[in-house]
Formats: structure tokens, sequence, C-alpha cells
């Protein structure tokens, strides 16, 4: 049996007194947090040239910082060392190349911040949750977290328009068996409609964002107008924040239908392995890119097929998918404007159509390989 982790997304109602405790936090977990990394940075300015001696230094903790300011002391410890946690990862990224240096954290970041459970200090009630230094929060639990799972930690956060959630990490042990493979998928992206599979069947993605555009825009010009900071300013910001959510959520959704359909159906998907951040970039379709949140619908398809011992093949982005001709194996060039793929071999086929079948081709041979 191995370890798995699962989390659930809820939404909190706080009380007002509940509320300035959250905002407080906040606010006390951005702090310590800009402490240390004002700390560290001046170590390793002082200390650059001396690795050696860099490397012993140790690092100054939360508990530091309390006999100082003691209003940390009034907010949950256990957030104020996960800021610590969060900042040891965000070096070790940094040091093993996966990411670029850590940044001080501004009331304009995404509030929230992350506690565990000790002695039961958490605990799901009926319609309530327990939390640390808020003792009973109203809950709409939409869904029921297994009884074989346990929790092990909870992260609070409230959203641009002032919602307040609650993330709920839980820990169960699933023996996962490898799923026999029979039937393969080979899905080609496509900006127009998110991907085209390799039975020539579209996504048809709606395009929320683009939906949204004209009103969004509406309501972005009379928030330029009002004076910032002024109570009018705060309700308008609050309404394109909420246009934005709408945008955000109706995307999630369409994208766990989507994924959930190809995992139910098949064994194995096959994928490119693209780079969107260099194409949004390069081919300036940086909106079209982000609409269709391709990364989010890999990460989807990714969890869900393990989940059922079931495998997501990763095509490396040089492959000529789009180039190859899925009947003869020739390949011939093609551009950008030519939405139709031509073979002298008599092939006449949606290019991405095509290049769904060639990447499902070629996801066979990678699974025969292994």
């Amino acid at each position: 049996m191995a370890t798995q982790h699962k989390a659930y997304k809820f939404r909190i109602y706080p009380t007002k007194e509940q509320k300035i405790v959250l905002h407080k936090t906040f606010g006390c977990v951005r702090f310590v947090y800009n402490k240390m990394l004002a700390e560290r940075i001046d170590t390793f300015e002082r200390l650059k040239d001396d690795k050696e001696k860099l490397k012993k230094i140790k690092h100054p903790t939360p508990a530091k910082y309390k006999k100082e300011f003691e209003w940390l002391k009034e907010v949950d410890s256990l957030a104020l060392a996960n800021a610590q946690l969060n900042l040891d990862k965000a070096y070790k990224a940094l040091f093993k190349g996966n990411a670029k240096f850590p940044k001080f954290k501004s009331r304009r970041h995404k509030q929230s911040y992350t506690t565990n459970v000790v002695n039961g200090n958490i605990q799901l009630l009926d319609g309530h949750i327990k939390l640390p230094k808020l003792k009973q929060v109203k809950i709409k639990q939409h869904r029921q977290i297994p009884s074989e799972s346990t929790i092990k930690s909870c992260t609070l956060s409230m959203s641009a328009s002032g919602k307040y959630y609650v993330s709920i990490l839980t820990v169960y042990e699933k023996d996962i068996a490898g799923k026999e493979i029979k039937k393969v998928e080979g899905l080609d992206f496509a900006m127009d409609g998110l991907f085209v599979d390799s039975e020539g069947k579209k996504a048809n993605y709606p395009k929320f964002y683009r939906q949204m555009l004209d009103k969004l825009a509406t309501e972005q010009r009379k928030l330029s107008r009002k004076k910032k900071g002024s109570s009018n300013w705060k309700k308008q910001r609050v309404k394109v924040a909420k246009l934005h959510e709408k945008v955000a959520n109706q995307r999630k959704n369409f994208l766990h239908q989507k994924s959930k359909e190809l995992v139910s159906t098949f064994d194995a998907i096959a994928i490119e392995d693209l780079n969107m951040k260099a194409m949004s970039k390069t081919l300036k379709f940086g909106k079209s890119v982000a609409d269709n949140a391709w990364g989010m619908f890999i990460t989807f398809l990714q969890y869900k097929l393990a989940d059922q011992g079931k495998q997501l093949i990763k095509i490396d982005k040089w492959f000529p998918s789009t180039k190859m001709c899925s009947n003869c194996g020739s390949v011939n060039e093609v551009k950008l404007s030519e939405r139709v793929y031509q073979c002298v071999c008599g092939l006449h086929l949606d290019r991405d159509h095509n290049s769904a079948l060639n990447i499902k081709k070629e996801g066979i041979r990678l699974l025969a390989i292994v």
C-alpha cells in the first residue's frame, strides 16, 4: 500500500471576529516571510565569496521575531512555521535551477496561510470546521471526504473578490495497480478549441475569457475613472474581480469535465510536451494560450490517470507531428496558415487531426519500448 494525497477545497463563511483573526494571520505570515527573506539576502551578500561559511549559517526562525514583535504571538504559530518552510522550499528550488530568486510578498499577493493538524486542532464537524485560533467556522461542504482519509493540513485563503476558502489536504493508503493498456488516445493542442483528438473530434472549448472581454473592458474602464482607495473604487474592484473569478471557475469546471471524460474512456493518453509560455510569446497568442489553460488541463489529466493506474505519455516537442503524414510517414513542410494537410500519397486531412494521429502512433511506439 502506498501513501496518497488528495486536497478538497470548500468555501467558508467566517464571522466578523474570525475575519479579523484571518487577516491578522495573513499579515503576520507575510511579515515573517519578508523578514526572513531580507535576512537571507543580507547574509548572502556578506558571505557570497565564502561558500563554506554560507552553508553553515543557521537561518532565523519565526521564534526570533516574536521577542521583538509581541503581536506575532496572537496568531497561529504553525502558520508562521509554514512560512519558513515555504521559504526553504523556494531556496531549494532556486539552487536546483528550477525557480527564480524568491520575491518579497505584498498585499497584492494571494492572501493565504497553511496550518497543520496537531492533537485534533483541526476537525470537520456538522456544517463547521474547527481551526486553530478561529474555533468553529461555518463551511459549505459540497462533497464528503472519505472516512479512510486523514486530514494532514489546511490552507486558508481569500480571493480577490473577498471570498474565503479552506483547502484540506488529506492522506490515505491505496495500492494503485497498473492498468492494462488497450485504448490509447492522441491529443493535439489546438489554439482554437483546446485540442483535437486522434478520432478527429474537437474539444470545443467555449473561450470563456474571450466571451467576457467586452464586459471586463467596460467594468475596468469604470474602475479606472474612480479615485483609487475610495469606497466606490473598492466596490468596483470587487466587481472586476468577480468577473475574473467567474471566468476562472467556468474554465476549471470545463477542464475537469473534459479530463474526466477522457480518463474514463482511455487507458493511456499521448500529448506533446509543449512550452506554452514560449509559444504564447513567440506566436503572440498570449490571450488564446491563457484562455485555453492547456497546462492546467494536462495537470488534471495527469493526476486523474495516475489515480486509476493509467498513463500520460509526453511526446518530445521536436517530434514532427504537424509535418509528418499519418498515412505514409513522409515529412513535408507545412505553413502555419495551412489548415489542411495534403500529401503525395493522397492523404487529404485536417491538419490538427493528422497531428493527433501522429501523436497517438508515437505514444503507442513509446509504450511498446517501455
